[in-house]
Protein backbone atom coordinates (compact mmCIF):
# COMPACT_ATOMS: atom_id res chain seq x y z
CA UNK A 1 0.00 0.00 0.00
CA UNK A 2 1.32 3.18 -0.71
CA UNK A 3 1.92 6.10 1.53
CA UNK A 4 0.15 9.18 0.57
CA UNK A 5 2.40 12.08 1.13
CA UNK A 6 1.48 15.19 3.49
CA UNK A 7 0.42 18.19 2.24
CA UNK A 8 2.22 21.18 4.09
CA UNK A 9 -0.71 23.85 5.34
CA UNK A 10 -0.19 27.20 5.54
CA UNK A 11 1.02 28.04 9.30
CA UNK A 12 3.13 31.11 10.36
CA UNK A 13 6.19 28.77 10.74
CA UNK A 14 6.95 28.20 7.38
CA UNK A 15 7.29 31.92 6.34
CA UNK A 16 10.74 32.20 6.70
CA UNK A 17 11.43 29.35 5.31
CA UNK A 18 9.32 30.34 2.03
CA UNK A 19 11.07 33.65 1.89
CA UNK A 20 14.26 32.13 2.15
CA UNK A 21 13.01 29.81 -1.32
CA UNK A 22 11.57 33.34 -2.67
CA UNK A 23 15.13 35.19 -2.44
CA UNK A 24 17.17 32.15 -3.36
CA UNK A 25 15.08 31.69 -6.97
CA UNK A 26 15.76 35.30 -7.23
CA UNK A 27 19.77 35.19 -6.67
CA UNK A 28 19.35 32.68 -9.28
CA UNK A 29 17.28 34.14 -11.88
CA UNK A 30 19.54 35.78 -13.95
CA UNK A 31 21.88 32.94 -14.11
CA UNK A 32 21.94 29.73 -15.97
CA UNK A 33 22.95 26.23 -15.46
CA UNK A 34 26.31 26.34 -17.55
CA UNK A 35 27.17 29.15 -15.02
CA UNK A 36 27.15 26.68 -11.92
CA UNK A 37 30.68 26.15 -11.41
CA UNK A 38 32.68 25.45 -8.89
CA UNK A 39 33.82 29.44 -8.95
CA UNK A 40 30.25 30.80 -8.91
CA UNK A 41 29.91 29.20 -5.42
CA UNK A 42 33.61 30.32 -4.13
CA UNK A 43 32.22 33.89 -5.06
CA UNK A 44 28.86 33.51 -3.71
CA UNK A 45 30.21 32.87 -0.41
CA UNK A 46 33.07 35.49 -1.05
CA UNK A 47 30.65 38.10 -1.53
CA UNK A 48 28.34 36.77 1.00
CA UNK A 49 25.54 36.46 -1.40
CA UNK A 50 24.12 33.68 0.09
CA UNK A 51 20.06 33.58 0.33
CA UNK A 52 19.68 30.46 -0.11
CA UNK A 53 21.26 30.07 3.08
CA UNK A 54 18.89 29.73 6.94
CA UNK A 55 19.03 30.86 9.37
CA UNK A 56 16.61 28.71 11.29
CA UNK A 57 16.45 25.17 11.50
CA UNK A 58 14.22 23.69 8.08
CA UNK A 59 10.28 23.22 8.64
CA UNK A 60 11.17 19.77 6.53
CA UNK A 61 13.74 18.43 9.01
CA UNK A 62 12.03 19.12 11.77
CA UNK A 63 8.64 17.29 10.33
CA UNK A 64 10.28 14.45 9.30
CA UNK A 65 13.02 14.32 12.05
CA UNK A 66 11.37 10.58 13.23
CA UNK A 67 11.82 9.36 9.72
CA UNK A 68 15.32 10.28 9.37
CA UNK A 69 16.29 9.17 12.96
CA UNK A 70 13.68 5.92 12.90
CA UNK A 71 13.81 5.11 16.81
CA UNK A 72 17.84 5.22 16.83
CA UNK A 73 19.63 7.79 18.90
CA UNK A 74 23.39 8.84 18.72
CA UNK A 75 23.46 7.94 14.71
CA UNK A 76 26.05 9.29 12.20
CA UNK A 77 24.33 11.95 10.03
CA UNK A 78 26.03 13.63 6.25
CA UNK A 79 25.32 16.99 4.88
CA UNK A 80 26.37 17.66 1.64
CA UNK A 81 27.24 20.80 0.53
CA UNK A 82 26.55 21.56 4.09
CA UNK A 83 27.54 25.53 3.79
CA UNK A 84 26.98 26.92 7.41
CA UNK A 85 23.50 25.01 8.13
CA UNK A 86 22.43 25.40 11.45
CA UNK A 87 20.81 22.27 11.24
CA UNK A 88 24.12 20.67 12.12
CA UNK A 89 24.47 22.40 15.72
CA UNK A 90 20.66 21.37 15.90
CA UNK A 91 21.80 17.70 15.46
CA UNK A 92 24.55 17.55 16.90
CA UNK A 93 23.14 18.72 20.26
CA UNK A 94 20.83 15.82 20.33
CA UNK A 95 23.79 13.48 20.31
CA UNK A 96 24.37 12.89 16.96
CA UNK A 97 27.32 12.97 15.24
CA UNK A 98 27.32 14.83 12.50
CA UNK A 99 29.82 15.10 9.13
CA UNK A 100 29.63 17.75 6.37
CA UNK A 101 31.21 18.61 2.88
CA UNK A 102 31.63 21.98 1.69
CA UNK A 103 33.78 23.49 -1.18
CA UNK A 104 34.30 27.12 0.17
CA UNK A 105 36.47 27.84 3.36
CA UNK A 106 34.38 30.70 4.09
CA UNK A 107 30.95 29.20 4.90
CA UNK A 108 32.94 26.59 6.96
CA UNK A 109 34.52 28.83 9.15
CA UNK A 110 31.40 31.04 9.61
CA UNK A 111 29.75 27.83 10.78
CA UNK A 112 32.03 27.22 13.60
CA UNK A 113 32.27 30.92 14.42
CA UNK A 114 28.82 31.84 14.54
CA UNK A 115 27.97 28.63 16.48
CA UNK A 116 30.72 29.12 18.78
CA UNK A 117 32.31 26.09 18.24
CA UNK A 118 36.13 25.79 19.00
CA UNK A 119 37.31 23.94 15.91
CA UNK A 120 40.93 22.19 14.84
CA UNK A 121 41.87 22.19 11.02
CA UNK A 122 43.68 19.06 9.62
CA UNK A 123 44.76 18.13 6.41
CA UNK A 124 42.82 14.95 5.04
CA UNK A 125 45.20 12.04 4.55
CA UNK A 126 44.99 11.11 0.75
CA UNK A 127 43.00 14.17 -0.84
CA UNK A 128 45.87 17.16 -1.55
CA UNK A 129 44.64 20.17 -0.44
CA UNK A 130 41.61 19.30 1.21
CA UNK A 131 41.10 20.02 4.78
CA UNK A 132 38.83 18.73 7.71
CA UNK A 133 37.86 21.59 10.52
CA UNK A 134 36.13 19.37 13.30
CA UNK A 135 35.13 20.16 17.01
CA UNK A 136 38.22 18.65 19.45
CA UNK A 137 35.42 15.70 20.43
CA UNK A 138 34.31 15.25 17.08
CA UNK A 139 31.06 15.08 17.01
CA UNK A 140 30.77 17.74 13.84
CA UNK A 141 33.71 17.27 11.06
CA UNK A 142 32.98 19.36 8.11
CA UNK A 143 35.44 18.36 5.07
CA UNK A 144 36.50 21.72 3.04
CA UNK A 145 37.01 19.82 -0.74
CA UNK A 146 34.84 19.11 -4.21
CA UNK A 147 32.11 16.76 -2.73
CA UNK A 148 33.26 14.34 -5.62
CA UNK A 149 36.88 14.11 -4.05
CA UNK A 150 35.24 12.46 -1.01
CA UNK A 151 35.10 8.91 -0.38
CA UNK A 152 33.12 6.20 1.71
CA UNK A 153 37.39 5.15 2.48
CA UNK A 154 37.63 8.91 3.60
CA UNK A 155 34.23 9.54 5.29
CA UNK A 156 33.06 6.42 6.34
CA UNK A 157 29.30 5.41 6.26
CA UNK A 158 26.53 7.01 7.29
CA UNK A 159 23.15 6.53 8.78
CA UNK A 160 21.18 9.05 7.90
CA UNK A 161 21.35 12.30 5.10
CA UNK A 162 19.81 15.58 4.94
CA UNK A 163 20.38 16.97 1.41
CA UNK A 164 18.65 20.02 1.49
CA UNK A 165 18.93 21.75 -1.79
CA UNK A 166 22.59 19.84 -2.88
CA UNK A 167 21.63 17.91 -5.84
CA UNK A 168 19.28 20.53 -6.91
CA UNK A 169 22.26 23.20 -8.03
CA UNK A 170 24.04 20.47 -9.72
CA UNK A 171 24.04 20.82 -13.62
CA UNK A 172 22.21 18.00 -14.94
CA UNK A 173 25.47 16.36 -16.21
CA UNK A 174 26.45 16.12 -12.76
CA UNK A 175 23.80 14.48 -11.02
CA UNK A 176 24.21 11.09 -11.57
CA UNK A 177 27.68 11.12 -10.39
CA UNK A 178 26.15 12.65 -7.71
CA UNK A 179 24.01 9.77 -6.72
CA UNK A 180 26.23 7.29 -6.77
CA UNK A 181 28.38 8.94 -5.10
CA UNK A 182 25.79 9.36 -2.08
CA UNK A 183 24.62 5.14 -2.65
CA UNK A 184 28.23 4.42 -1.51
CA UNK A 185 27.75 7.05 1.61
CA UNK A 186 24.75 4.92 2.84
CA UNK A 187 25.54 2.91 5.65
CA UNK A 188 22.98 -0.19 6.13
CA UNK A 189 19.44 1.03 7.46
CA UNK A 190 20.56 4.84 6.33
CA UNK A 191 17.69 7.07 5.86
CA UNK A 192 18.00 9.61 3.40
CA UNK A 193 15.92 12.96 3.23
CA UNK A 194 16.26 14.55 -0.57
CA UNK A 195 14.22 17.67 -0.14
CA UNK A 196 14.41 19.43 -3.58
CA UNK A 197 12.24 22.02 -5.93
CA UNK A 198 10.23 21.18 -8.89
CA UNK A 199 9.34 23.11 -11.40
CA UNK A 200 6.41 22.11 -13.89
CA UNK A 201 7.28 24.17 -16.69
CA UNK A 202 8.61 21.96 -18.99
CA UNK A 203 11.13 24.25 -21.02
CA UNK A 204 12.01 26.45 -17.72
CA UNK A 205 15.89 26.78 -18.55
CA UNK A 206 16.79 29.17 -15.10
CA UNK A 207 18.07 28.44 -11.63
CA UNK A 208 18.31 26.31 -9.87
CA UNK A 209 17.86 23.77 -12.78
CA UNK A 210 14.70 21.81 -12.88
CA UNK A 211 14.55 18.46 -11.32
CA UNK A 212 11.61 16.18 -11.59
CA UNK A 213 10.43 13.08 -9.70
CA UNK A 214 10.72 10.98 -12.37
CA UNK A 215 14.41 12.00 -12.37
CA UNK A 216 14.95 11.35 -8.56
CA UNK A 217 13.65 7.85 -8.95
CA UNK A 218 16.15 7.39 -12.41
CA UNK A 219 19.30 8.63 -10.70
CA UNK A 220 18.28 6.26 -7.62
CA UNK A 221 15.53 3.94 -8.23
CA UNK A 222 17.95 1.58 -9.56
CA UNK A 223 19.30 1.22 -6.08
CA UNK A 224 16.61 2.46 -3.74
CA UNK A 225 13.37 2.46 -2.61
CA UNK A 226 12.02 5.93 -3.08
CA UNK A 227 8.83 7.75 -0.73
CA UNK A 228 7.82 10.87 -1.16
CA UNK A 229 7.04 12.21 2.10
CA UNK A 230 5.96 15.62 1.84
CA UNK A 231 4.88 18.14 -1.03
CA UNK A 232 4.12 21.91 -0.52
CA UNK A 233 3.84 24.44 -2.52
CA UNK A 234 6.74 27.55 -2.68
CA UNK A 235 5.61 29.53 -5.29
CA UNK A 236 5.95 33.39 -5.21
CA UNK A 237 4.76 36.27 -7.02
CA UNK A 238 7.99 36.69 -8.53
CA UNK A 239 8.16 33.41 -10.09
CA UNK A 240 4.85 33.84 -11.53
CA UNK A 241 6.31 36.72 -14.11
CA UNK A 242 9.08 34.01 -14.90
CA UNK A 243 5.59 32.25 -16.31
CA UNK A 244 5.97 29.39 -13.83
CA UNK A 245 2.69 28.00 -12.72
CA UNK A 246 4.03 25.69 -9.62
CA UNK A 247 7.16 25.80 -7.75
CA UNK A 248 7.17 22.65 -5.43
CA UNK A 249 9.02 21.52 -2.08
CA UNK A 250 9.65 17.85 -2.44
CA UNK A 251 10.81 15.31 0.48
CA UNK A 252 11.78 11.97 -0.42
CA UNK A 253 12.71 9.03 2.06
CA UNK A 254 15.48 7.27 0.44
CA UNK A 255 16.54 3.81 1.27
CA UNK A 256 18.83 1.18 -0.10
CA UNK A 257 16.85 -2.18 -1.40
CA UNK A 258 19.30 -4.14 0.22
CA UNK A 259 17.83 -3.47 3.34
CA UNK A 260 14.01 -5.04 2.85
CA UNK A 261 15.59 -7.87 0.53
Amino acid sequence: MKTRPSRSSSQPAMSTEADAIGKMLNQFEIKKPADLTLEYWITCWEKQQIRFHLNNVHEMLKKHLDVLLNGRKEIRIFFPLCGKAVDMKWLADQGHTVVGVELSEIAVKQFFTEQNLPYIQEPVPGMPGADVFKTPEGQISLFRCNIFDLSSLIAGQFDGIWDRGSLQPLNSSDRQRYSKLMITLMAKGCRYLLDTLVCTKSDFDGLPPKISESETRNLFGHACNIQLLDSSGTLTGKQKLWGLESFIEEVHLITLKTDSS
